[in-house]
Protein backbone atom coordinates (compact mmCIF):
# COMPACT_ATOMS: atom_id res chain seq x y z
CA UNK A 1 0.00 0.00 0.00
CA UNK A 2 2.85 2.57 0.58
CA UNK A 3 4.58 1.81 -2.41
CA UNK A 4 1.42 2.47 -4.11
CA UNK A 5 0.82 6.02 -2.25
CA UNK A 6 4.87 6.55 -2.89
CA UNK A 7 4.03 6.13 -7.08
CA UNK A 8 1.07 8.17 -7.19
CA UNK A 9 2.94 11.12 -5.14
CA UNK A 10 5.39 10.82 -7.33
CA UNK A 11 3.73 11.20 -10.44
CA UNK A 12 1.29 13.99 -9.16
CA UNK A 13 4.41 15.68 -8.33
CA UNK A 14 5.51 15.25 -11.48
CA UNK A 15 2.57 16.21 -13.40
CA UNK A 16 2.34 19.59 -10.92
CA UNK A 17 5.80 20.03 -12.00
CA UNK A 18 5.10 20.20 -15.38
CA UNK A 19 2.02 22.70 -15.17
CA UNK A 20 4.54 24.87 -13.48
CA UNK A 21 6.98 24.62 -16.05
CA UNK A 22 4.08 25.54 -18.65
CA UNK A 23 3.08 28.80 -16.52
CA UNK A 24 6.21 30.00 -15.84
CA UNK A 25 7.36 29.55 -19.84
CA UNK A 26 4.15 31.71 -20.42
CA UNK A 27 4.95 34.46 -17.70
CA UNK A 28 8.32 34.86 -18.66
CA UNK A 29 8.34 34.20 -22.36
CA UNK A 30 11.33 31.86 -21.64
CA UNK A 31 11.74 28.11 -21.69
CA UNK A 32 13.26 26.01 -18.40
CA UNK A 33 16.70 25.95 -19.87
CA UNK A 34 16.70 29.83 -20.59
CA UNK A 35 15.81 30.30 -17.47
CA UNK A 36 18.60 28.41 -15.68
CA UNK A 37 20.68 30.19 -18.06
CA UNK A 38 20.23 33.74 -17.55
CA UNK A 39 19.47 33.51 -14.08
CA UNK A 40 22.04 30.77 -12.32
CA UNK A 41 25.79 31.69 -12.29
CA UNK A 42 28.30 29.43 -14.25
CA UNK A 43 29.43 26.71 -12.79
CA UNK A 44 28.15 23.31 -11.11
CA UNK A 45 25.03 25.10 -9.86
CA UNK A 46 23.85 26.05 -13.29
CA UNK A 47 25.77 22.47 -14.87
CA UNK A 48 23.48 20.71 -12.46
CA UNK A 49 20.57 22.11 -13.16
CA UNK A 50 20.42 21.93 -16.72
CA UNK A 51 21.48 18.38 -16.54
CA UNK A 52 18.71 17.94 -14.16
CA UNK A 53 16.55 19.71 -16.42
CA UNK A 54 17.19 17.69 -20.05
CA UNK A 55 17.67 14.06 -17.88
CA UNK A 56 13.88 14.58 -16.57
CA UNK A 57 12.67 16.28 -19.71
CA UNK A 58 9.72 14.50 -21.41
CA UNK A 59 11.53 15.29 -24.60
CA UNK A 60 13.60 12.39 -26.34
CA UNK A 61 15.86 14.68 -27.67
CA UNK A 62 16.49 16.11 -24.44
CA UNK A 63 16.94 13.63 -22.47
CA UNK A 64 19.83 11.62 -25.13
CA UNK A 65 21.43 15.33 -24.97
CA UNK A 66 23.55 14.23 -21.98
CA UNK A 67 25.21 10.89 -23.28
CA UNK A 68 25.70 12.34 -26.87
CA UNK A 69 29.60 11.87 -28.35
CA UNK A 70 31.59 15.62 -27.84
CA UNK A 71 31.75 16.27 -31.38
CA UNK A 72 27.49 16.11 -31.59
CA UNK A 73 27.59 18.71 -28.85
CA UNK A 74 27.34 21.53 -31.21
CA UNK A 75 24.69 19.87 -33.41
CA UNK A 76 22.46 19.13 -30.80
CA UNK A 77 22.31 22.43 -29.29
CA UNK A 78 21.58 23.35 -32.53
CA UNK A 79 18.46 20.90 -32.60
CA UNK A 80 17.47 21.75 -29.01
CA UNK A 81 17.22 25.34 -29.95
CA UNK A 82 15.04 24.67 -32.85
CA UNK A 83 12.69 22.12 -30.63
CA UNK A 84 12.28 24.97 -28.27
CA UNK A 85 11.71 27.86 -31.03
CA UNK A 86 14.66 29.91 -29.78
CA UNK A 87 16.34 32.13 -32.39
CA UNK A 88 20.00 32.25 -32.45
CA UNK A 89 20.56 35.23 -33.48
CA UNK A 90 18.62 36.77 -31.00
CA UNK A 91 19.77 34.57 -27.86
CA UNK A 92 23.26 33.82 -28.76
CA UNK A 93 24.20 33.42 -25.18
CA UNK A 94 21.27 31.01 -24.95
CA UNK A 95 24.09 28.18 -27.43
CA UNK A 96 27.22 29.13 -25.56
CA UNK A 97 25.73 28.88 -22.51
CA UNK A 98 24.13 25.43 -23.37
CA UNK A 99 27.41 24.04 -24.94
CA UNK A 100 30.07 24.56 -22.16
CA UNK A 101 27.54 22.58 -19.59
CA UNK A 102 27.08 20.05 -22.53
CA UNK A 103 31.00 19.85 -22.60
CA UNK A 104 31.24 18.99 -18.80
CA UNK A 105 28.32 16.93 -18.25
CA UNK A 106 29.54 14.67 -21.99
CA UNK A 107 32.53 14.76 -20.59
CA UNK A 108 32.04 13.52 -16.84
CA UNK A 109 30.59 11.12 -18.27
CA UNK A 110 33.48 10.32 -20.47
CA UNK A 111 35.84 10.55 -17.17
CA UNK A 112 34.00 8.09 -15.41
CA UNK A 113 34.94 5.50 -18.81
CA UNK A 114 38.10 6.48 -18.63
CA UNK A 115 38.74 5.73 -14.93
CA UNK A 116 37.14 2.99 -15.02
CA UNK A 117 38.60 1.15 -17.73
CA UNK A 118 42.30 2.06 -16.12
CA UNK A 119 40.67 0.14 -12.88
CA UNK A 120 39.84 -2.52 -14.48
CA UNK A 121 43.50 -3.35 -16.13
CA UNK A 122 45.25 -5.73 -14.06
CA UNK A 123 48.97 -4.70 -13.51
CA UNK A 124 50.82 -7.46 -15.69
CA UNK A 125 54.66 -7.83 -14.73
CA UNK A 126 54.97 -8.82 -18.22
CA UNK A 127 53.96 -6.16 -19.75
CA UNK A 128 57.31 -3.14 -20.04
CA UNK A 129 54.83 -0.65 -19.80
CA UNK A 130 53.24 -1.67 -16.47
CA UNK A 131 57.25 -2.07 -15.14
CA UNK A 132 58.57 0.98 -16.36
CA UNK A 133 56.00 2.84 -14.36
CA UNK A 134 56.47 1.20 -11.00
CA UNK A 135 60.03 1.71 -10.92
CA UNK A 136 59.38 5.28 -11.82
CA UNK A 137 57.42 5.69 -9.07
CA UNK A 138 60.55 4.24 -6.70
CA UNK A 139 62.59 6.62 -8.89
CA UNK A 140 60.41 9.88 -8.46
CA UNK A 141 59.94 8.50 -4.62
CA UNK A 142 63.81 7.59 -3.49
CA UNK A 143 65.32 9.35 -6.09
CA UNK A 144 68.86 9.48 -4.00
CA UNK A 145 68.22 5.34 -3.42
CA UNK A 146 68.73 2.63 -6.02
CA UNK A 147 66.43 0.02 -6.23
CA UNK A 148 68.69 -3.35 -5.91
CA UNK A 149 66.35 -5.54 -7.69
CA UNK A 150 63.01 -5.89 -8.97
CA UNK A 151 61.42 -8.50 -6.11
CA UNK A 152 63.07 -6.42 -2.82
CA UNK A 153 62.16 -6.25 0.41
CA UNK A 154 62.82 -2.33 -0.71
CA UNK A 155 59.53 -1.39 -1.68
CA UNK A 156 58.13 -1.66 2.02
CA UNK A 157 60.55 1.62 2.01
CA UNK A 158 57.53 3.28 -0.16
CA UNK A 159 54.49 1.54 1.65
CA UNK A 160 53.86 -1.87 -0.44
CA UNK A 161 53.61 -4.90 1.81
CA UNK A 162 55.56 -7.13 0.06
CA UNK A 163 58.86 -7.61 -1.96
CA UNK A 164 56.10 -7.59 -4.99
CA UNK A 165 53.93 -4.58 -5.44
CA UNK A 166 52.19 -5.74 -7.98
CA UNK A 167 50.09 -8.06 -5.65
CA UNK A 168 48.84 -4.66 -3.98
CA UNK A 169 47.30 -3.70 -6.93
CA UNK A 170 44.42 -6.04 -7.42
CA UNK A 171 41.79 -3.66 -5.84
CA UNK A 172 42.18 -0.46 -8.15
CA UNK A 173 44.42 -2.01 -11.16
CA UNK A 174 46.36 0.31 -12.86
CA UNK A 175 44.30 3.46 -11.36
CA UNK A 176 46.31 3.00 -8.23
CA UNK A 177 49.46 2.81 -10.33
CA UNK A 178 48.37 5.89 -12.51
CA UNK A 179 47.46 8.11 -9.66
CA UNK A 180 51.21 7.29 -7.09
CA UNK A 181 53.04 7.83 -10.09
CA UNK A 182 51.30 10.86 -10.79
CA UNK A 183 51.37 12.30 -7.18
CA UNK A 184 55.34 11.79 -7.39
CA UNK A 185 56.16 12.96 -10.26
CA UNK A 186 54.06 16.24 -10.69
CA UNK A 187 54.41 16.79 -7.04
CA UNK A 188 57.93 15.37 -6.34
CA UNK A 189 58.01 17.41 -2.95
CA UNK A 190 55.20 17.31 -1.40
CA UNK A 191 55.12 13.48 -2.19
CA UNK A 192 58.20 12.62 -0.68
CA UNK A 193 57.18 14.65 2.62
CA UNK A 194 54.29 12.84 3.21
CA UNK A 195 56.34 9.46 2.74
CA UNK A 196 58.43 10.63 4.86
CA UNK A 197 55.82 11.55 7.33
CA UNK A 198 54.34 8.19 6.90
CA UNK A 199 57.66 6.76 8.16
CA UNK A 200 57.23 8.06 11.08
CA UNK A 201 57.92 7.05 14.57
CA UNK A 202 58.71 3.50 13.36
CA UNK A 203 61.67 4.82 11.14
CA UNK A 204 62.33 8.07 12.67
CA UNK A 205 66.31 9.05 13.41
CA UNK A 206 64.74 10.44 16.78
CA UNK A 207 64.30 8.24 19.97
CA UNK A 208 60.96 7.77 21.43
CA UNK A 209 62.07 10.30 24.31
CA UNK A 210 63.26 13.19 21.61
CA UNK A 211 59.83 11.91 19.66
CA UNK A 212 58.44 13.13 22.97
CA UNK A 213 59.98 16.06 23.30
CA UNK A 214 59.66 17.22 20.02
CA UNK A 215 55.67 16.68 20.45
CA UNK A 216 55.85 14.72 17.39
CA UNK A 217 54.34 11.34 18.70
CA UNK A 218 51.23 12.67 17.18
CA UNK A 219 53.11 11.27 13.76
CA UNK A 220 51.63 7.87 13.60
CA UNK A 221 52.95 5.44 10.47
CA UNK A 222 50.80 4.17 7.82
CA UNK A 223 51.55 2.61 4.87
CA UNK A 224 52.11 5.04 2.31
CA UNK A 225 51.49 3.49 -1.21
CA UNK A 226 48.99 1.28 0.41
CA UNK A 227 46.89 4.27 1.66
CA UNK A 228 47.45 5.68 -1.91
CA UNK A 229 45.93 2.77 -3.81
CA UNK A 230 43.03 3.04 -0.42
CA UNK A 231 42.39 6.86 -1.15
CA UNK A 232 42.34 6.13 -5.36
CA UNK A 233 39.05 4.19 -3.96
CA UNK A 234 37.40 7.29 -2.51
CA UNK A 235 38.24 9.12 -5.70
CA UNK A 236 37.38 6.42 -7.28
CA UNK A 237 33.52 6.14 -5.33
CA UNK A 238 32.94 9.61 -5.44
CA UNK A 239 33.26 10.27 -9.32
CA UNK A 240 31.14 7.08 -9.86
CA UNK A 241 28.43 8.33 -6.96
CA UNK A 242 28.65 11.98 -8.96
CA UNK A 243 29.75 13.60 -6.03
CA UNK A 244 33.05 14.80 -7.91
CA UNK A 245 30.53 16.87 -10.12
CA UNK A 246 30.65 19.54 -7.77
CA UNK A 247 34.27 19.83 -7.91
CA UNK A 248 34.73 19.21 -11.71
CA UNK A 249 32.06 21.57 -12.98
CA UNK A 250 33.75 24.45 -11.10
CA UNK A 251 37.22 23.97 -11.68
CA UNK A 252 36.77 22.65 -15.61
CA UNK A 253 35.57 25.41 -18.21
CA UNK A 254 34.86 22.68 -20.41
CA UNK A 255 35.38 18.30 -20.35
CA UNK A 256 37.09 17.68 -17.09
CA UNK A 257 39.50 15.26 -18.04
CA UNK A 258 42.03 12.26 -16.40
CA UNK A 259 43.88 14.97 -15.33
CA UNK A 260 41.80 16.65 -13.22
CA UNK A 261 41.00 13.34 -11.41
CA UNK A 262 44.40 12.61 -11.03
CA UNK A 263 45.16 16.37 -9.20
CA UNK A 264 42.14 15.70 -6.97
CA UNK A 265 43.73 12.52 -6.02
CA UNK A 266 46.59 14.45 -5.24
CA UNK A 267 44.81 16.80 -2.99
CA UNK A 268 43.13 14.08 -0.90
CA UNK A 269 46.59 13.15 -0.28
CA UNK A 270 47.37 16.00 0.84
CA UNK A 271 44.12 16.25 2.96
CA UNK A 272 44.19 12.90 4.13
CA UNK A 273 47.71 13.52 5.42
CA UNK A 274 47.13 15.98 7.61
CA UNK A 275 43.19 14.72 8.87
CA UNK A 276 45.50 11.70 9.63
CA UNK A 277 47.79 13.94 11.98
CA UNK A 278 45.27 15.63 13.05
CA UNK A 279 43.21 12.64 14.14
CA UNK A 280 46.05 11.28 16.13
CA UNK A 281 45.21 7.77 15.97
CA UNK A 282 46.07 5.41 18.56
CA UNK A 283 47.49 2.91 15.83
CA UNK A 284 46.87 1.65 12.08
CA UNK A 285 44.14 -0.38 13.34
CA UNK A 286 42.12 3.19 13.81
CA UNK A 287 42.73 3.29 9.87
CA UNK A 288 39.21 2.20 8.54
CA UNK A 289 37.90 4.88 11.09
CA UNK A 290 39.85 7.69 10.31
CA UNK A 291 39.30 7.26 6.68
CA UNK A 292 35.42 6.97 7.00
CA UNK A 293 35.45 10.45 9.18
CA UNK A 294 37.31 11.92 6.18
CA UNK A 295 34.90 10.73 3.33
CA UNK A 296 32.14 12.04 5.33
CA UNK A 297 33.94 15.47 5.51
CA UNK A 298 34.79 15.51 1.91
CA UNK A 299 31.26 14.80 0.68
CA UNK A 300 30.00 17.36 3.35
CA UNK A 301 32.11 20.22 1.33
CA UNK A 302 31.32 18.54 -2.15
CA UNK A 303 27.26 19.29 -1.46
CA UNK A 304 28.04 23.25 -1.08
CA UNK A 305 27.57 24.40 -5.06
CA UNK A 306 30.13 26.74 -4.90
CA UNK A 307 33.08 23.88 -3.65
CA UNK A 308 35.77 24.26 -5.38
CA UNK A 309 38.39 21.18 -3.69
CA UNK A 310 41.31 22.48 -5.13
CA UNK A 311 41.23 25.85 -7.12
CA UNK A 312 44.91 25.89 -7.54
CA UNK A 313 44.36 23.17 -9.90
CA UNK A 314 41.44 24.79 -12.24
CA UNK A 315 42.45 24.49 -15.89
CA UNK A 316 41.65 28.06 -16.55
CA UNK A 317 41.05 31.24 -14.19
CA UNK A 318 38.01 31.76 -15.25
CA UNK A 319 34.89 29.60 -16.32
CA UNK A 320 34.17 30.09 -19.66
CA UNK A 321 30.88 28.53 -18.94
CA UNK A 322 28.39 32.30 -19.56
Amino acid sequence: MDHIVEVCLYFYCKFLWRCLKFVMRKLTGRCELQRICYNTKPGASRTMKIETSLRDSKSKLLQTSVSVHPDAIEKTIEDIMELKKINPDINPQLGISLQACLLQIVGYRNLIADVEKLRREAYDSDNPQHEEMLLKLWKFLKPNTPLESRISKQWCEIGFQGDDPKTDFRGMGLLGLYNLQYFAERDATAAQQVLSDSLHPKCSKFSKAEWEKKRMDKAIGYSFAIVGINITDLAYNLLVSGALKTHFYNIAPEAPTLSHFQQTFCYLMHEFHKFWIEEDPMDIMEFNRVREKFRKRIIKQLQNPDMALCPHFAASEGLINM
